[in-house]
């Protein structure tokens, strides 16, 4: 008998803006399926909730602290939240059922790595690094 995978934890960003073209109404009705898709994967113990995102922004970098950062619209962070499942591809078929995917939005789907970071390990942050898949 074979155990079923751990589940791993993998963040979900909110991206984007809604579709000019769309109503209120129709926006509306992406919003209250989403909610219920959200109610029923949260029960099934497949997702964390996670929070929007309000507009003011400050950007904290060695140089200080200033306004933005200045996103291209297409990049705008609205918010964000975690699947519990067994493998990234997993939790990109999740993500492709979100209702707010009809209305613009989409998603950016990354592994939570559970250890520490090194100055020796390649990771996403190394400079001309590729991260592993």
């Amino acid at each position: 008998m074979t155990d079923p995978k751990t589940p791993s934890e993998y963040l979900v960003i909110s991206k984007g803006k809604w579709d000019e073209d769309k109503s209120p109404e129709q926006i509306q009705q992406a919003i209250d399926a989403f909610y219920e898709w959200h109610d029923v994967l949260v029960a099934q113990g497949k997702m964390i909730s996670g929070q929007r995102l309000a507009p003011p922004t400050l950007m904290v970098s060695k140089h200080g602290i200033t306004d933005g950062p200045f996103a291209e619209t297409k990049e705008v962070i609205g918010g964000y939240w975690f699947f519990r499942v067994g493998s990234l591809e997993e939790a990109a078929a999740l993500a492709a059922q979100n209702p707010c995917l009809a209305c613009g939005l989409h998603y950016e789907v990354r592994p939570i790595e559970p250890k520490r970071g090194s100055a020796y390990d390649q990771t996403c942050e190394t400079p001309g690094s590729r991260t592993k898949k």
